[in-house]
């Protein structure tokens, strides 16, 4: 099954000061995402690989939209996090679908490697609902410069039958860190840990 998709919205937030402080290179956090019609809105279905097959094609498809965003080769992106919000007559099984059976491996391949787990959530909701996506270092988990979201929203969606999948990569982790921990140029990236 093929995404039947309605919109797709693409954008780039930079922090060029943070606690008073001026950030040289700004931070920057893309995301792309896509409103998509459910299948499966309001029925039970046991079987949910159309939705998975999606999210194969979404993982590539947003995770390349996010990287050429930030006008990077994929090899430069530092972190990634994928979210869906399913509208009303959708369960949290579906957004779920999406997001972890077959999401990864072409958003790995969008940012070249990705050795972590790619952080995920996932919620019910309706248009103009905020939907956080978190983030974290795409080779290394221990990065905690890296531990961080980026929430979005788009005023109409998801309606009721359909559900919002976001990908959002960064370039670099959050403005300032300061709480220790492994750090992004000592990353070995091997074991997803460190």
């Amino acid at each position: 099954m093929t995404a039947r998709i309605r919109k797709i919205c693409v954008w780039v937030e930079e922090t060029h000061i943070e606690g008073g402080k001026a950030i040289a290179p700004p931070t920057r956090k893309a995301v792309a995402c896509a409103v998509i019609d459910n299948p499966f809105a309001g029925q039970y279905v046991e079987d949910l690989q159309p939705l998975m097959d999606i999210g194969a094609e979404l993982g590539g498809l947003l995770g390349g939209k996010a990287v050429a965003a930030l006008g990077i080769k994929p090899q430069e992106a530092e972190s990634y996090g994928k979210a869906a919000m399913v509208g009303e007559n959708g369960e949290l099984e579906h957004a779920a679908a999406l997001l972890h059976p077959q999401m990864g491996a072409p958003l790995r391949a969008a940012v070249e490697k990705g050795a972590a787990l790619v952080p995920s959530s996932k919620k019910r909701g309706g248009m103009g609902q905020d939907l956080d996506v978190p983030l974290g270092h795409k080779d290394a988990a221990y990065v905690r410069s890296h531990f961080d979201g980026v929430e979005i929203r788009i005023n109409d969606a998801p309606r009721a039958n359909e559900i919002l999948v976001a990908i959002a990569v960064t370039d670099s982790g959050r403005p300032l860190p300061r709480v220790g921990g492994l750090k992004h140029e000592d990353a070995k990236g091997e074991d997803g840990l460190r």
